[in-house]
């Protein structure tokens, strides 16, 4: 099978989480921290009730299928195809009431993502992608979704969620681009690789990231025409400091910064 031919299924994840999830958003919900190390890393009740959610339509459709998600073990993470979940990526924005949050669902083969969809259930958008091809769908409509082209960082838009998620010397370098680029913004966690998908911005920089949140998103960035890849150039699948581009030349010139 192709992943054309889980598109439809996908959908059905998308929308049995959504359900799950939109009466917690913007209510009183209960939030538990589950960090370790005495930072904040929330996990709410919607996160646990939409990942079971899915969990239970890939059983019951693909019994054969792995699953590997943020809240619970992961089953048969050896099968062909595994299923890659992250309910609420951006859980801190989820309990701050903003909408800069969504699913991520992946569908991998073998360990490459042959599919990814981030669905952001509040504002009922979907950004989809193959590797090859990558799609919009919301109240906006329905259209092709391609990184636009920006030569020089002087005239580049950087997103990070937060660079206090980052170590001092991890900080240090992200500080030298974003002192080269012509505008930066905080927030957004999957959102922000979305809106580079679709042309608004043109560099997304983090770190610290698991599989389960990028996973889903490079199907989608490298369908749009964009790149992905750690901060040594490496495969970006198992996460960890992660460059997104919409344009190879400022992806180069922010590589040569962040490792300079």
């Amino acid at each position: 099978m192709t992943a054309i031919d889980f598109a439809a299924f996908v959908d059905e994840l998308a929308a049995v989480s959504g359900e799950t999830i939109r009466p917690f958003f913007r209510s009183a919900l209960g939030i538990e921290n589950k960090s370790r190390s005495g930072g904040f890393d929330p996990v709410t009740a919607a996160d646990r009730a939409a990942e079971a959610a899915m969990r239970a339509l890939i059983k019951r459709t693909f019994p054969e299928h792995g699953v590997i998600g943020e809240e619970f073990e992961a089953e048969h993470p050896d099968a062909e195809y595994v299923w890659v979940l992250d309910p609420i990526d951006g859980t801190k924005s989820f309990i701050c009431g903003l909408p800069a949050w969504g699913t991520l669902i992946a569908l991998t083969r073998r360990g490459e993502p042959i599919y990814g969809l981030m669905h952001q259930p509040f504002t009922r958008e979907h950004f989809s992608g193959d590797g090859s091809d990558a799609r919009y769908r919301g109240p906006a409509g329905n259209r092709a979704l391609r990184a636009r082209a920006c030569a020089t960082l002087k005239d580049a838009v950087l997103l990070t969620t937060s660079p206090l998620l980052m170590s001092d010397a991890d900080r240090r370098c992200f500080s030298r681009v974003e002192q080269a680029v012509q505008l930066s913004r905080y927030g957004g966690d999957c959102y922000a690789y979305c809106v580079l998908a679709a042309g608004h911005v043109d560099l997304v920089i983090e770190t610290e990231l698991k599989p389960h949140d990028v996973l889903a998103l490079i199907p989608i960035i490298e369908g749009a025409g964009g790149i992905m890849t750690t901060w040594d150039n490496g495969r970006p699948h198992g996460g960890g400091r992660i460059v997104a581009a919409g344009d190879r030349r400022i992806h180069a010139q922010a590589m040569a910064l962040l490792n300079g």
